[in-house]
């Protein structure tokens, strides 16, 4: 392996929600590593629920800060468990679980030469864009390494419809199905 390739295959850094677009781009992440040779490095950021100036603030919420920190460790164990059926992904490399705003923190952790930062993209609807940011939008913008963005699963939309239609309580109406999958369901 030359230097080029030995420096060019160093990490690949995914970040990791718990969401169904983080646990793809963490699999996609695996594939990448294997693929280039790299350390696979998941990372789960996150913030105090108020933020760290409230927390700061408040002496009541520092002695809540190691819970917060636990429930984000158990959050990632959870991801890696659901996409590779145990806590170890299986690559070389290790998790990581930072303190900070999630975009900030994956593009700070993601600067070294030869670093990947693989991040979940899309399947965000207009209200969610305008009041939450967006990850893959700030990583996008100011990471200094090369970002790959994984689209949400097709299946994925299909499934989030089901679920608003059970929430409203509206009957399933095969043609739907049928549009949706390109399958007509069962006995149709």
């Amino acid at each position: 392996m030359s230097k080029y390739q030995e420096s060019a295959a160093a990490r690949v850094l995914v970040g990791v929600s718990g969401s169904p677009g983080s646990l793809a781009a963490l699999g996609r992440a695996a594939v990448e590593a294997r693929l280039r040779g790299a350390q696979l490095w998941p990372v789960t950021a996150w913030e105090p629920p108020e933020g760290d100036l409230a927390a700061r603030r408040f002496p009541a919420a520092a002695a809540l800060v190691p819970e917060w920190e636990r429930l984000a460790r158990e959050r990632l164990l959870d991801a890696l468990r659901a996409v590779f059926g145990d806590a170890s992904t299986g690559l070389p490399g290790g998790t990581l679980v930072a303190r900070g705003a999630p975009g900030r923190a994956l593009v700070r952790l993601a600067g070294r030469d030869g670093d990947l930062l693989v991040i979940g993209a899309g399947g965000r609807g207009r209200l969610r864009r305008g009041l939450w940011p967006s990850v893959s939008r700030y990583c996008l913008a100011h990471a200094t390494c090369p970002v790959l963005a994984v689209p949400p699963s097709p299946l994925h939309a299909a499934l989030t419809s089901a679920h608003r239609r059970n929430t409203l309580r509206l009957r399933l109406d095969s043609g739907d199905v049928e549009r949706e999958l390109g399958v007509a369901p069962p006995g149709v």
